[in-house]
């Protein structure tokens, strides 16, 4: 099992449901407990018993260490964050040098009796530890440490000594295995609450997009296709009816969360529709952003990206120009110019607009401004590539973007 990390929904020991409770957290401070009282158990019998020790001074030595050990480890026992493979090793070799240093100290005659070991059932927190902490293998590892210190260090493998650590192990395992179902069916509960959270969320959205964004490209798509072919300043009303409409079947997708049908971007008249998947020439995607305003300059032969890659730059261009049309001013220009390398494909759009000074795209961010941010650094990144943007008050503004070849693969 995973080790224990702090999440969302609350201290992870395991697991923890979204609400923050852990069935697993009242265990661990069931095993504090315990610990406690079989250490009070075990004083008690040694209390009754020490005189027939052959050295009860050892015996005495080594409770005085049990006792400073539970006591200061107790509060790791009740936190799973606290009791690490460091603590459950320790507190496993205590529990081995008691019993071993039982034979040692105890009379013979005792121990062929059946005499209980100096930690008795302390020994067996030892166990639950492990098993609340890694699941049903490390108890069985350490039940069978302590088995076989109990064989080789006291007694020998007698019919109490073997009846006694098949206890501990199908007390150890079981409680482990136990564990490790909770710890998955908290994990599944989590996943089915945060899938449930996410789809109330989606289904949020989706109402006030419907009633707002919807409705609005709706009306754009059938007034374009009533008012036709452009006008005199450059307007086609049939063009921003079909954009209109594209988007609007890309958002109902978004909101059902089938597929994203395909976009075109604005296209030359007379162009033949590209293959999707296959290459797309990344200059003829660009040409139809050029006018009197904004040049563009391109090799003359094609600029080849596979299809994604392609409409995904020249969006992120796109995005760029229409940044250029809004706050450059009427009578800014703008240059496109694209470089076509071996390695990569960089386009770089500068216009001679009055610029911004430094800072300015972190104001806009934080103001939910992610224009710069999202369509065109954000597409850019996703490629693989970069994208830089310099810009001084008076000086205009360039924005490069660079795709690598082998990243838009």
């Amino acid at each position: 099992m995973a080790e224990g990390a702090r999440t969302g929904g609350g201290v992870v020991g395991g697991a923890v449901a979204a609400g923050g409770m852990s069935v697993e957290l009242p265990l661990w401070k069931a095993i504090s407990y315990f610990r406690v009282l079989a250490l009070c158990y075990a004083l008690l019998r040694y209390f009754n018993s020490y005189l027939h020790f052959l050295h009860p001074v050892a015996g005495w030595i080594y409770f005085g260490a049990l006792i400073l050990w539970t006591l200061a480890s107790t509060r790791a026992f009740s936190d799973p964050q606290r009791c690490t493979w460091y603590v459950l090793g320790f507190d496993l070799s205590l529990a081995v040098t008691g019993i071993v240093m039982s034979g040692m100290t105890d009379a013979p005659a005792r121990i062929s009796h059946g005499a209980p070991t100096l930690p008795t059932i302390w020994a067996a927190g030892t166990v639950l530890g492990f098993a609340a902490r890694g699941g049903w293998r490390p108890a069985a590892a350490s039940g069978a440490v302590i088995g076989v210190a109990n064989i080789l260090g006291h007694g020998g493998p007698t019919g109490d000594n073997v009846h006694n650590i098949v206890l501990l192990l199908v007390a150890g395992c079981a409680i482990g295995y136990v564990i490790e179902l909770a710890r998955a069916s908290e994990a599944t509960l989590t996943r089915a609450l945060q899938v449930e959270a996410a789809t109330r969320e989606r289904e949020r959205l989706s109402r006030d997009i419907h009633d707002g964004v919807l409705q609005v490209l709706a009306l754009v798509q059938r007034r374009g296709a009533e008012l036709g072919g452009g006008t005199g300043d450059g307007t086609d009303f049939a063009e921003l009816g079909r954009l209109a409409g594209e988007q609007e079947r890309a958002l109902r997708a978004l909101m059902t969360g089938g597929p994203l049908p395909a976009q075109r971007l604005p296209e030359a008249d007379g162009a033949e529709e590209p293959d999707p998947a296959g290459p797309q020439d990344l200059t003829a995607l660009l040409r139809p952003y050029a006018d009197e305003r904004i040049t563009l300059s391109a090799p003359g032969t094609p600029v080849l990206l596979p299809g994604p890659a392609a409409r995904e730059l020249a969006a992120a261009v796109g995005a760029a120009v229409d940044n250029v049309r809004r706050h450059a001013g009427e009578p800014a220009r703008a240059w496109i110019l694209v470089e076509d390398e071996p390695e990569a494909v960089t386009v770089s759009i500068r216009d001679d607009g009055p610029g911004f000074a430094p800072g300015r795209l972190g104001e806009a961010e934080r103001a939910g401004r992610l224009g710069v941010t999202q369509s065109i650094r954000g597409r850019v990144l996703d490629l693989g590539g970069t994208a830089e943007l310099y810009s001084a008050p008076g000086e205009g503004v360039e924005v490069e973007l660079r795709i690598p070849r082998k990243a838009s693969r």
